[in-house]
């Protein structure tokens, strides 16, 4: 219970920053995607977790809520090319400083793995460099079978 409300009142101060007002259904929306950390969640999962502990709360209004925290940069959107845009936490949100969206995507059992580690500083740098442009952030996605579907395998 600590844990949450150390969790809540970061997402408040947050949210302040940013100058959103604190809603009731904001918080409960990031609250679901800081609980649910490394779940790459649809619209429709985090409806559903939502609407549990606030069954007034609509399928739209999350929508709405998730397109304005993406746009204020609290929650990053992510396509796994499975047709369904998924959301996590934001890493601005979270206060890293990276912005490591590197995923594994098994092609037997799709199952996705999160990969931590950066390895295109470099490459950014010399994009920069080169052309003038700065990268904000980048999305990565490696393609193979995950380790249980090598084993089921042999």
């Amino acid at each position: 219970m600590e844990q949450q409300r150390k969790t809540e009142d970061l997402l408040k101060q947050r949210l302040k920053e940013k100058g959103l007002k604190v809603t009731h259904q904001r918080i409960l929306v990031l609250t679901v995607l800081e609980q649910n950390s490394g779940m790459h969640m649809t619209a429709e999962d985090i409806y559903e977790l939502v609407s549990q502990d606030y069954p007034d709360i609509g399928l739209a209004t999350v929508y709405r809520t998730l397109q304005l925290l993406w746009d204020m940069q609290l929650v990053d959107r992510i396509n796994l090319d499975d047709g369904c845009v998924r959301y996590e936490i934001g890493h601005l949100l979270r206060g890293d400083a990276q912005h490591n969206h590197h995923h594994l995507i098994c092609r037997k059992c799709n199952k996705v793995i999160p990969f931590t580690d950066d390895l295109l500083d470099d490459l950014e740098h010399h994009i920069e460099e080169v052309t003038g442009f700065h990268v904000l952030d980048h999305e990565l996605k490696f393609y193979g079978f995950c380790r249980d579907c090598m084993e089921k395998e042999n």
